[in-house]
C-alpha cells in the first residue's frame, strides 16, 4: 500500500484523510496532507529556496496523541521558525508510550504562498488498522 492522502471539504475546517503501509508512512501522509492545505506548491529540494531537512521528535500516550502532537509541532515549526513543512517522513514507535522520529524539508515561508492553519483539532479524528495497514482522518482549524 503506497501512503497518500486527500483532501476533504470540512465546513468552515479542512480534514485530511491518508492511509498507508504502517504508522509511520500514515502519519506522514496526514503531514503531507497538512502541507497542501496550507500551499498549492512549493520548490523543489534542489532550489535555491528549497530548505534544509529538520528532525522532530514528539512522545505521547496514544497513537492519537502522538499523531494530534506530532502535527501539532509541524504548525509550531511553521509558526515559530517561518518554514513550510515539506516531503515529510516519520517512524512511530511504541515503547510505554508512542513515539515519532520525523523529518521535514523546511521551505522558507517567504519562498511560497501558504493559507494559514490554526490548528489540529480532536474533532472526528480517527486512526485504525485496515487490511493492508493504516487510515487517518485528521481535522484541521483554518
Amino acid at each position: 500500500m503506497m501512503a497518500e492522502f486527500t483532501l476533504k471539504e470540512h465546513t468552515a475546517d479542512v480534514a485530511v484523510e491518508a492511509t498507508g503501509a504502517d504508522l509511520g508512512a500514515t502519519f506522514a501522509a496526514v503531514a503531507d496532507g497538512l502541507t497542501a492545505a496550507m500551499c498549492d506548491d512549493w520548490p523543489a529540494a534542489d532550489a535555491p529556496d528549497g530548505g534544509e531537512r529538520t528532525e522532530i521528535r514528539v512522545v505521547a500516550e496514544s497513537p492519537e496523541a502522538v499523531l494530534y502532537d506530532y502535527l501539532d509541532e509541524l504548525i509550531y515549526e511553521r509558526d515559530v521558525r517561518a518554514v513550510l513543512p515539506v516531503d515529510n517522513a516519520a517512524s512511530v514507535e511504541e515503547n510505554g508510550e508512542w513515539t515519532v522520529d520525523g523529518s521535514y524539508r523546511a521551505v522558507p515561508l517567504s519562498a511560497v504562498v501558504a493559507r494559514d492553519v490554526k490548528a489540529v483539532t480532536y474533532s472526528e479524528m480517527s486512526l485504525e488498522r485496515v487490511d493492508g495497514g493504516w487510515e487517518a482522518y485528521v481535522v484541521f482549524d483554518v
